[in-house]
């Protein structure tokens, strides 16, 4: 499958380099593809820079929003939430329209420092605001509520029995990244409903930046015992 990452920081990065693996064509979507090779510090996290990563990744290539978007089969949203929207118009519209959408990201607010809020939350959701944004995209809210490490190798906490959530509108698109999900390993996919539910999966981030710092570990998830 030909999928486009958005996004050039961590979550893009492994999320990109696992999907790669499995054999589907990946484009890494960023909005000036010359500006990002140049850059030759590590990034916000210490990450090194995008070209470095790039280099040791040679099946994976890196396209303007646009382009990428249009080439795609399905879109996975790895941006900053709070730039999500900015980016995903960047990619535009047209090239989104009658596409699956997976949206990954969280609106994590540190406008008032640490730790962030959310915004939008209760009576919105990053996932809603997205849908309605680009409206003939078939939006499906996933994986964030965990470490990039665990989306992409679930295994890495114990030993994979832990849960992972949907929301979306269309029931086929969800069943499509539900497959997906499931070749990168996770096993216990709960289908919450349609988008207005990706509220409550992004209202768990509050109580995951708790345990991380709890734990003193991001390799957590949550498990739904039933």
């Amino acid at each position: 499958m030909r999928i486009a990452v958005l996004g050039t920081g961590t979550v893009g990065r492994t999320m990109a380099g696992a999907l790669a693996g499995l054999g589907h064509e990946i484009a890494v979507g960023t909005r000036d593809p010359q500006a990002t090779l140049a850059r030759t510090e590590p990034d916000a996290m210490g990450a090194p820079p995008f070209g470095q990563w790039l280099k040791d990744h040679p099946h994976v290539s890196l396209v303007a929003f646009a382009d990428v978007a249009a080439d795609a089969e399905l879109v996975i949203n790895a941006t900053e939430g709070a730039g999500s929207v900015a980016a995903l118009s960047a990619a535009g519209s047209e090239n989104l329209a009658g596409k699956i959408l997976v949206d990954i990201a969280n609106p994590l607010d540190f406008s008032h420092g640490m730790p962030p809020t959310l915004s939008p939350v209760n009576t919105d959701s990053l996932g809603e605001l997205i849908q309605r944004t680009f409206p003939e995209a078939k939006v499906v809210k996933t994986l964030n509520t965990m470490n990039a490490n665990l989306m992409v190798d679930p295994g890495r906490a114990a030993g994979g029995d832990h849960s992972v959530f949907v929301s979306g509108n269309d029931s086929e698109a969800k069943r499509e990244v539900t497959t997906l999900l499931k070749s990168l390993g996770h096993q216990d996919v709960i289908d919450l409903g349609d988008i207005t539910t990706a509220r409550g999966a992004e209202m768990l981030l509050p109580v995951w930046l708790r345990l991380w710092g709890a734990l003193g570990t991001a390799n957590f998830n949550f498990k739904i015992a039933r």
